[in-house]
């Protein structure tokens, strides 16, 4: 049985724009399409979904929202298997529990001021640090860009371990999906301070060798994919935000620590869901 695609759902504009991009995910990958709303508030104030459900914002309950993104995931892909469900607990408690039994997890951040656009939603973060399946996270008008009918090139950034080679792998099946090109980035850094010899030169060639590591296997895997490499000096988090403004999907690696409690997302991935111009999926990869 083939795992549902699972979209977190709130009532808001954002979160049923992002029911559009996930259902058109959904067929590109044929898979059923999962929208869970889950809040301890049985009520929904928001005069935009109210308007849309024909009810005053104080009558707006947790069906309604979930019918209306069904609604909206049926106008957009009519042949998508659409199932629902309203679960009265924490969202982020609710959402992790539904990422093991998911393909992957969809969600939209949204935010009442300039700031708060730009910055990731707690729920949102707390769900990329924990989930067991890869996430997709669909910031500030992202919705509008990158799904598979934008055909935009998916970038992955390349980190050490097995990590980098497991985002590696979910991003050469995503680009053979869409039928796009792959770019798989390394950053590098010169020290300021070299020890004896080193040179510009061999921390490049290092990370050529890692990049090549990475991605050798999904080059085997998905011969069809136009895999490009490069490599590039700068901070990681600077470099994956440079790329991501002309990209469909950037695409990063997640190290879960069992049994380890908190966020677990190192600085490049909470820099790159804060800031990136394109949607983020974040790849877990369990040591």
């Amino acid at each position: 049985m083939d795992l549902p695609l699972v979209v977190g759902v709130d009532g808001s504009e954002p979160s049923l724009r992002a029911v559009d991009w996930a259902a058109d995910e959904a067929v590109l990958r044929g898979v059923p399409l999962r929208l869970v709303y889950a809040s301890l508030w049985e009520r929904y104030e928001g005069a935009s979904l109210a308007q849309d459900v024909g009810k005053p914002s104080e009558q707006v309950m947790a069906e309604d929202i979930v019918a209306a993104a069904a609604r909206r995931a049926a106008w957009r892909q009519a042949g998508v298997k659409v199932s629902t469900d309203v679960l009265p607990e924490e969202p982020e408690y609710a959402l992790v529990r539904e990422s093991r039994a998911a393909s992957a997890l969809v969600m939209a951040t949204r935010g009442r001021s300039g700031m708060v656009e730009m910055l990731l939603g707690s729920v949102s973060l707390a769900v990329a640090a924990h989930a067991d399946c890869p996430v997709i996270v669909l910031r500030g008008g992202q919705e509008q860009r990158g799904g598979p009918e934008t055909h935009g090139r998916i970038v992955v950034g390349v980190a050490e371990g097995p990590a980098g080679s497991a985002a590696v792998r979910f991003a050469a099946a995503e680009a053979e999906l869409r039928g796009v090109p792959l770019e798989a980035v390394r950053a590098w850094r010169h020290p300021a301070h070299p020890a004896g010899s080193e040179s510009a030169r061999l921390h490049e060639e290092r990370a050529a060798e890692t990049l090549e590591a990475a991605v050798s296997e999904a080059a085997e895997q998905h011969p069809g994919v136009d895999l490009r490499r490069r490599t590039v000096e700068g901070h990681a988090r600077r470099v994956l935000l440079d790329v991501s403004r002309d990209a469909g999907l950037l695409v990063v690696g997640a190290q879960r620590t069992q049994g380890a409690f908190g966020l677990q997302l190192g600085r490049v991935t909470h820099g790159v869901l804060h800031h990136a111009a394109c949607p983020v999926a974040v790849v877990p990869h369990r040591s």
